[in-house]
């Protein structure tokens, strides 16, 4: 069981309802599992919100007043609710005296983001920042030049001071993502040598296919394994067109690396069982 968008630091010591997904069928905005608790006046997590949750919220108050224990809810996802996905949802409603007894024996997500360390701070690392403010990594940005570094001062953003970043990688964490994007080919390449003999989620490479071309081979010959090199995203982000303007390719870049963490499984790592 997998609660969703919820953390265990929940503390609600008022009548609450837990409402769980617990079957799924045909196209549908929930996932198995997902939960949201529900009070007379406050809301934790989402089940996929439209007029499903605004349903399901509206018969959580009603278990609340009258103090009912529970109901199941089979929901069809269709005209009748205003939903065209066309699929059912079987929601299962529960009151519990407080939101600790309602986690009891559900996994519960310890929000850990992952970890971005971006290398280089020029125009596309400036608006890469700019836009990573409120999505779900622990950002770094590094570079050797510190009035580079001082051009922005963006809450949530760690700034490192490097003269010689490619010296720091090895102090970085494992199972990251790295974005290499500096001023000069020679530190790419010597960053990128650092970060090969890590555990990575994924590394990306500004550049064109000519330097992704003779960035591989050099790679190769300073004994990285060919398949660990190929790995190496460029040029990175999704395909848009020749644009050269910082902000749409930063918005190429985020599009990218928010579509492979969402294909990963971070949560396995990060889930703990509530024990009370």
């Amino acid at each position: 069981m997998y609660l969703k968008k919820l953390s265990k630091n929940i503390n609600f010591n008022s009548k609450i309802v837990k409402a769980k997904i617990i079957e799924v069928k045909g196209s549908s905005p929930n996932s198995l599992d997902d939960i949201i608790l529900i009070s007379t006046d406050t809301i934790f997590g989402t089940i996929g919100g439209g007029n499903l949750e605004y349903l399901v919220i509206d018969e959580a108050r009603r278990l609340i007043d009258n103090n009912i224990a529970n109901k199941v809810m089979n929901i069809p996802l269709g005209p009748g609710i205003g939903q065209c996905c066309g699929g059912y949802v079987q929601v299962k409603l529960s009151l519990h005296n407080n939101s600790k007894d309602a986690l009891k024996n559900e996994y519960v997500v310890n929000n850990i983001k992952p970890n971005l360390y971006i290398f280089g701070s020029g125009h596309i690392g400036q608006a890469l920042i700019s836009k990573l403010e409120n999505i779900n990594f622990n950002t770094f940005i590094i570079d050797s030049r510190e009035d580079y570094l001082k051009m922005t001062n963006i809450k949530d953003v760690n700034y490192l001071l490097s003269k010689k970043p490619w010296e720091i990688v090895s102090k970085l964490e494992d199972n990251s993502y790295f974005i290499v994007l500096t001023h000069s080919h020679d530190y790419d390449l010597k960053i990128l040598n650092e970060i090969l003999k890590k555990n990575n989620t994924f590394v990306g490479l500004i550049g064109s296919l000519t330097k992704k071309k003779r960035f591989y081979k050099r790679l190769i010959d300073n004994g990285h394994n060919k398949s660990i090199v190929e790995k190496i995203e460029c040029p990175i982000g999704i395909d848009i067109g020749n644009s050269k303007d910082p902000n749409e390719i930063a918005f190429s870049i985020i599009t990218r690396i928010i579509s492979i963490k969402n294909n990963l499984k971070h949560l396995s790592n990060n889930k703990i069982k509530e024990v009370i």
